[in-house]
């Protein structure tokens, strides 16, 4: 059965619906740029919310490497999701420093991003067409993929059957798509995990 990660968390009803619905990660975002951001002080309070049970992942893009290791020691994030131009070196040096796991974000617009994802010295690797885009991309180009990894990129509870059926990820990552008027949405979440549940 794919893994879910419901990313964008920023609110206590979002805590609430995850503690209910219990999807295996959830993603705190931790990039300024992004309508979901939230503090890592915002972040330490839900996370204290939160069910044990659920894992906890860090969305980065190009952050310098201290706030990073910071949040990962503090036990606010388990896994750092980095989703700007990480080099080998930057994960390399996490993993060396903190022993905690790595998901390297790839925007996949071709062949030769699959190759990168393949490669990749990350723990797991997270296949997306952008960042929080909504948008779907051409899936027959991860055919070649040899590892296990996370599915994101305009999933939704209506095409997420047809994404696992087809490509059988190791995981499945919604954010926007479960949101009403910016906010999530119990029911959307609920109809995304059962869904991907029946499987």
């Amino acid at each position: 059965m794919a893994k879910i990660k419901i990313c964008g968390l920023r609110f206590d009803e979002d805590i609430d619906y995850a503690n209910e619905l219990l999807p295996e990660y959830v993603g705190f975002v931790f990039w300024n740029r992004s309508k979901r951001y939230i503090t890592p002080e915002e972040a330490g309070r839900l996370r204290a919310r939160l069910d044990p049970k659920i894992k906890t992942v860090g969305v980065f893009v190009d952050e310098d490497i201290t706030v990073v290791e910071d949040l990962l020691k503090r036990g606010i994030i388990k896994i750092a999701q980095l989703h700007g131009d990480e080099g080998e070196a930057y994960i390399q040096r996490i993993k060396a420093d903190m022993q905690c796991k790595i998901m390297k974000a790839i925007k996949v617009k071709s062949a030769d991003d699959i190759i990168a994802a393949n490669n990749s010295h990350a723990d797991m690797v997270l296949l997306d067409s952008g960042m929080g885009t909504g948008e779907t991309f051409d899936w027959s180009l991860i055919k070649s993929v040899n590892r296990p990894y996370f599915l994101a990129g305009g999933l939704t509870h209506e095409n997420v059957g047809n994404a696992i059926a087809e490509l059988d990820p190791f995981a499945v990552d919604a954010s926007s798509s479960l949101e009403t008027d910016g906010r999530k949405d119990r029911q959307k979440i609920k109809a995304f995990i059962d869904e991907v549940r029946k499987f």
